[in-house]
C-alpha cells in the first residue's frame, strides 16, 4: 500500500512551499511587498511568512527595507533564480532525510546501516538539487498565467 510522503509535510518542508508562493508573488510586483500583503496573497500567517523571508534575506535571495514602508523584494531577476538555491538557502537537505538517520539507533545494525543511509540521502540530495536546478522562480510564475 502507497503512502503519500507528502500529505503531512513537516514544519520546514512547509517553508520551501511557501518560500516558493511568496517568491513567484514577488516577482510578479514591482517595488517593496509588505510581509502582510503577501501573507494574504498565501492565506498563510504574517510571523512565519517574515520567518522564512528573513532565512532568504539573510542568504541574498531577498533584499529587505525595515520600517512603516517596509517589506521585501527580489535581489535578481526571477529568471535567474533557481528553486534549488531556495532550497539550499532554507537548508532544505538536512529536513527531507534526516529520518533515516535517526531511526539508525545505537546498535551493530543501525550502525552498518547508517552508513548506508548516509551515502542514500547523500545521492538523494544531488539529485534533488539537480532537478530543482532547471527550474526558476519565472517557470513557476509562468505556470499561473
Amino acid at each position: 500500500m502507497r503512502t503519500d510522503r507528502c500529505a503531512n509535510p513537516s514544519p520546514s518542508q512547509k517553508w520551501f512551499g511557501l518560500s516558493l508562493q511568496a517568491l513567484v508573488v514577488l516577482s510578479r510586483q514591482e517595488g517593496i511587498s509588505p510581509s502582510c500583503d503577501i501573507a494574504r496573497r498565501l492565506q498563510s500567517e504574517a510571523t512565519l511568512l517574515r520567518k522564512i523571508m528573513a532565512k532568504l534575506a539573510k542568504e541574498n535571495i531577498l533584499e529587505t527595507r525595515e520600517g512603516r514602508d517596509g517589506g521585501y523584494k527580489l535581489k535578481k531577476r526571477a529568471e535567474d533564480l533557481t528553486l534549488a538555491e531556495v532550497y539550499r538557502a532554507l537548508e532544505m537537505e538536512e529536513a527531507v532525510c534526516s529520518g533515516m538517520r535517526l531511526t539508525a539507533g545505537d546498535h551493530p545494525l543501525g550502525e552498518k546501516l547508517e552508513s548506508a543511509f548516509n551515502d542514500i540521502k547523500d545521492e538523494l540530495d544531488r539529485k534533488v538539487l539537480e532537478v530543482l536546478g532547471n527550474y526558476t522562480i519565472a517557470d513557476l510564475a509562468a505556470k499561473m498565467e
